[in-house]
């Protein structure tokens, strides 16, 4: 059954905890985690991938930021899909004209990086291209573009723009390093500590340098600004990368890169109560995004037929189908999708379906380079997810429209957050948070 993205989490859960059981399998954002697993509502399928009936799929090639979504405990539940991270596209056309970086060179003193190693960077020439025409359309241009409506996703671009000004690198996890959303030792909200404040700050600064309309934008309107050749960069998921090479809608093919998201020099240290400088950039990965795939219900009375189906489109040859057609909204993150040394894949295999072989190329850098940095972002799952999410969107958009300040905005949103602690159980919602990040005293 096909259910509109607004009413999906909405109708699984009902269906769920009122032991319903219309659906055997549903596809559900890795963010559900939390709450499927502690309602017990989908099974394992350890003992269904080890099934010889079965197709076999390669859960060994996912990268492991990835494997880390399908799986809980040790155990999977997830037959491989979709995999969700945010990257940099930008247009490696413009960013390399020699006559566009002397000019840039002569404004700012310094020679710009493509791609942009630091956020501020990264500012600083989408300063340099905002509001004149580099395209040549005789109409003013963009320095970027970000999909800003509230209730359409826009609050994952902060998630995954913060992590390098509040993220703290370390061997492990514990109470300061590699932790993003919460304390783990108590679950006080870190989202309005001083490295978020300080990022949705420069956030909203980057946001002055695109057009005033992306604030009211959700994806398409976004993405189609960028495929139009509007603006210099946009970060999003891998769909950008295959609907760069669909020519009834950009007019960038054969003109684009793709790298992971910059870093940041600096980065509050919560343990000093102080930013501390970093050299080189703090540069971190995500898995920022849904990563939909299929998971079976514990109400199903047809779990091996389900989960043959699932096991089908997870196989190799149809995943890669998915992957390289690029309409279908699948994004790449196993090694035999991408290209050598890292993986084991062929650039005839996008090449034969309409990409050009620069971008494939670019494409599929970026995208490793993200699932496979040495620093990944931690992800939130853990119940009542969506309505931390659903606050965190309601509070940024406060913020991305002017009417509170950074600060404010995160105030409100750490507030929500403790509601929701507090009424789902603040020992119980720290249990399944430490267990979700793997932190251990």
């Amino acid at each position: 059954m096909e259910i509109p993205y607004a009413q999906h989490y909405q109708k699984v859960f009902t269906d769920l905890m009122t032991g319903t059981g219309q659906y055997d399998a549903f596809f559900c954002g890795a963010d559900w985690y939390g709450e499927l697993i502690a309602g017990d509502y989908i099974i394992s399928i350890d003992d269904l991938m080890k099934d010889p009936r079965f197709p076999k799929w390669a859960s060994d090639s996912l990268a492991p930021s990835i494997k880390n979504l399908y799986t809980w405990g040790g155990k999977w539940y997830g037959t491989f899909n979709d995999s969700d991270g945010q990257t940099l596209y930008y247009r490696k056309d413009i960013l390399l004209n020699l006559d566009n970086q002397k000019k840039f060179k002569e404004k700012y003193g310094y020679d710009y990086n493509t791609p942009p190693k630091t956020w501020q960077e990264l500012y600083d020439v989408s300063e340099f291209y905002n509001g004149w025409d580099w395209n040549g359309d005789k109409e003013p241009d963009s320095g970027i573009v970000m999909h800003l409506k509230v209730g359409a996703q826009g609050m994952y671009h902060y998630v995954s723009l913060s992590a390098p000004f509040c993220l703290l690198p370390g061997d492990k996890v514990d109470k300061y390093h590699n932790v993003y959303w919460f304390d783990p030792e108590d679950m006080t909200p870190l989202i309005n500590d001083e490295g978020h404040v300080k990022a949705l700050e420069f956030q909203l600064k980057l946001q002055k340098t695109g057009p005033d309309a992306q604030v009211a934008w959700s994806l398409g309107e976004a993405w189609d600004y960028f495929l139009r050749a509007k603006a210099i960069y946009c970060f999003s998921w891998g769909d950008v990368g295959s609907l760069i090479q669909d020519e009834s809608r950009s007019k960038i093919k054969g003109k684009m890169g793709n790298s992971i998201l910059p870093g940041n020099n600096e980065v509050f240290d919560r343990s000093q109560n102080t930013f501390i400088k970093m050299d080189p950039p703090n540069v971190w990965g995500n898995t920022t995004g849904g990563s939909w795939h299929g998971v079976i219900s514990t109400l199903s009375k047809n779990k091996e037929a389900v989960y043959h189906l699932l096991a089908f489109h997870a196989t190799k040859k149809i995943s890669l189908w998915n992957i390289t057609r690029g309409w279908t909204g699948v994004n790449p993150g196993a090694r035999f999708q991408f290209l050598p040394p890292e993986g084991d894949g062929k650039i005839e295999d996008y090449v034969s379906q309409g990409w050009n072989a620069d971008d494939a190329k670019e494409y599929l850098k970026g995208e490793q380079e993200n699932f496979f940095a040495k620093y990944i972002a931690p992800y939130l799952r853990i119940p009542g997810g969506n309505e931390y999410w659903v606050a965190l969107d309601r509070h940024l958009s406060e913020a991305y429209t002017g009417q509170v300040s950074a600060k404010e905005a995160l105030d409100r949103t750490a507030k929500d957050w403790d509601e929701t602690t507090n009424r789902i159980g603040r020992e119980e919602q720290l249990k399944s948070y430490q267990s979700a990040i793997g932190y251990t005293k």
